[in-house]
C-alpha cells in the first residue's frame, strides 16, 4: 500500500473500470510498446505472452521483447538516416523500446546496438513494474471475445496457428501471407533514365495504366551472359530449420529459375517480347529487367520477378550489373521467408483497426512493416489510438505521412499499389512488408546552398534527407502536442 499512496488519482480511476481495459496479445516489441503507450496514458492493460508455456522455434526465453536475430536497432543517424529518423520520433513519443535500447547499448559505430538479454530483462521489468499494466500468460487460440472493450494482436511473424487460422477465417483465405516472396525495391530517383525507359510490354494500358506503366532495363547478350553467371556464382542464405518455406512456381528464386538453365530467364521475367529501347529503337535488347510503381508516391519501384535468395551483399553487387541500375539504392532486398503478414491495405483503417470488426487493432510486424523499430512504432501508434478510445477522448488523427511514423503507417494501410497477376490492375494483391526509408515520404523542397551554387555528386541526395528529416521532426512534435498525451495527464 506504501506504494499506491503514491500513484496518481487516474491510475485507482482507470483500475477500478475493467470496461476500460485495453488486452494486448503478444508481448514482442510492438506488444511491449502498445503496453506501455496506454498505461502511461492511463489505460490499464493486460499484456497476453503465450510463452513459456507455449514456444517458438526462434525464442529462447520468456522474456518480453526477446531479440530473436540481430541484436541492432540499426542506423542512429537521424539527419541522413530514415531509421534514425524513426528513433528520434519515438524518442519523442517517450519509446520504451527506445529508452530501453539506449539504456543497454553496445558499441557498434553509427548504429544502436543493444546487448539483447540486458535489454529485454529491461523491457520486462519495466512492463512488469507498471502499475496498470497485468501480464498475463498462456496462449491466446482465437480472436478476442466480445468482452474484451479493445485488443491489439501484436503477435508477428511467427503467430501461432491457431490464432492464424482464426484471422484467416474473419477475413478470408487472402488476408494472410505465410511465405513471403520479396522483390528488390529501388529508390527512383537513382535509376538512370539515359539507358532506362518507361512502356508497358505491347504499350498495353491497363486499368489506371497508360501504356508506360514500368521501367525497362535492356541487356544485350554478353551483359545477360555475365548476370546469369554472377547469379549462379551468388551466395545464397539457406532457409533455417524451422522456416520450412516452399517454393511455388509463381515465385521461384530467380537464382533458381537461373540453375534450370541460361535461357530461363529470358523467357520468364527477363522477356524482351513487346518493348522497344526508346534510345535505341533499332536495337532489340537481349532481355530486359522490368520495375513497377509500387507506392503511390512514385518513389519505389520494385524489380519486377526478381524474388532472391541472394545474400544482400551479393544482391547490391550483382543487381547494379543491369544497365541503369549501376548506382540504383535499394529501399529493399529481396528474399524468400516464412512470414505471416496481413493484406493491410485491403483491411485495416488509418488507424491499424480491422475494417471488420472495430475495437480490433493490429501492431508490429503483422501489419507488414519489418524491422525491430518499425514494430515498435506501430505499437506505439496503435497503443494511442485504442488509449484514446477507451478514454472517450476525440479520435486523434494519424500522424502526417511527412513523418517516419506517419510514411510507415501510409504504406500499411494504403500507400502501396496492387497489382493482378497481369501486373495492370490495383486490385489484386501484392503488398509487401517493408523497412522505414525515405522512398516513402512525400517530396520535399531541397534549400539551395548558401553560397548560390549547385550540388554536385551524392550532395544533393543529402540535402534532400536532410530536408525531409528536418521537416518530420517538426511535424512529428506538432502532432504530438496535439494528440492525447496532455489531455490523459489532466
Amino acid at each position: 500500500m506504501t506504494v499506491a499512496r503514491r500513484l496518481p488519482r487516474r491510475y485507482f480511476r482507470a483500475m477500478s473500470n475493467t470496461s476500460k481495459r485495453l488486452h494486448v496479445v503478444g508481448g514482442g516489441l510492438a506488444g511491449s510498446e502498445a503496453a506501455w503507450a496506454a498505461a502511461n496514458l492511463g489505460v490499464p492493460v493486460t499484456l497476453h505472452e503465450m510463452r513459456p508455456l507455449t514456444g517458438t522455434p526462434a525464442h529462447k526465453t520468456d522474456g518480453l521483447a526477446e531479440l530473436v536475430c540481430s541484436n541492432s536497432f540499426r542506423s542512429d543517424d537521424a539527419e541522413t538516416n530514415a531509421v534514425g529518423l524513426l528513433h528520434a520520433e519515438l524518442r519523442l513519443a517517450g519509446s520504451l523500446i527506445m529508452a530501453r535500447g539506449d539504456a543497454n547499448q553496445v558499441p557498434a559505430g553509427g548504429a544502436l546496438a543493444v546487448d539483447r538479454d540486458g535489454f529485454s530483462a529491461a523491457v520486462t521489468e519495466a512492463i512488469e513494474a507498471h502499475p496498470l499494466i497485468e501480464i498475463e500468460r498462456g496462449e491466446v487460440t482465437g480472436l478476442p471475445p466480445a468482452d474484451w472493450a479493445r485488443t491489439i494482436i501484436a503477435t508477428g511473424p511467427l503467430t501461432a496457428p491457431s490464432l492464424a487460422e482464426a484471422i484467416a477465417r474473419e477475413n478470408g483465405e487472402q488476408s494472410l501471407a505465410f511465405f513471403d516472396a520479396i522483390a528488390p525495391i529501388v529508390h527512383f530517383e537513382t535509376i538512370d533514365f539515359d539507358i532506362a525507359w518507361f512502356q508497358s510490354r505491347y504499350d498495353k494500358v491497363g486499368p489506371g495504366g497508360n501504356g508506360k506503366d514500368y521501367i525497362n532495363c535492356p541487356l544485350a547478350k554478353a551483359q545477360y551472359e555475365a548476370f546469369i553467371a554472377a547469379l549462379l556464382a551468388g551466395e545464397k542464405t539457406e532457409f533455417r530449420e524451422w522456416e520450412n518455406v516452399p517454393y511455388f512456381d509463381g515465385c521461384l528464386p530467380i537464382e533458381v529459375m537461373a540453375e534450370r538453365g541460361p535461357e530461363t530467364l529470358r523467357h520468364g521475367p527477363m522477356k524482351p517480347m513487346g518493348l522497344t529501347n526508346a534510345h535505341k529503337p533499332d536495337e532489340k535488347p537481349y532481355a530486359v529487367v522490368q520495375l513497377r510503381q509500387d507506392n503511390a508516391l512514385g518513389t519505389l519501384y520494385n524489380m519486377v520477378g526478381f524474388q532472391t535468395k541472394l545474400k544482400h551483399g551479393e544482391q547490391a553487387h550483382i543487381f547494379r550489373m543491369i544497365p541503369g541500375l549501376e548506382n540504383a539504392e535499394f529501399a529493399r532486398l529481396g528474399g524468400l521467408h516464412r512470414n505471416t503478414y496481413l493484406n493491410s491495405p485491403a483491411l485495416l483503417d488509418e488507424t491499424l483497426q480491422l475494417k471488420s470488426r472495430p475495437g480490433l487493432r493490429f501492431a508490429g510486424q503483422i501489419t507488414g512493416c519489418e524491422g525491430y523499430v518499425e514494430s515498435a512504432a506501430m505499437g506505439l501508434i496503435a497503443g494511442r489510438f485504442a488509449a484514446a478510445e477507451l478514454l472517450g477522448l476525440p479520435v486523434i488523427a494519424p500522424p502526417p505521412p511527412t513523418t517516419a511514423f506517419g510514411a510507415l503507417l501510409a504504406h500499411i494501410t494504403g500507400g502501396h499499389v496492387n497489382f493482378d497477376e497481369d501486373g495492370t490492375s490495383n486490385t489484386g494483391r501484392s503488398f509487401q512488408p517493408m523497412n522505414i526509408n525515405f522512398g516513402l515520404f512525400p517530396s520535399v523542397e531541397v534549400p539551395k546552398p548558401a553560397d548560390g551554387s549547385r550540388y554536385k555528386g551524392k550532395e544533393k541526395t543529402f540535402a534532400r534527407k536532410r530536408a525531409l528529416s528536418a521537416r518530420a521532426l517538426t511535424d512529428c512534435k506538432a502532432w504530438l502536442a496535439g494528440t492525447i498525451a496532455n489531455e490523459a495527464a489532466e
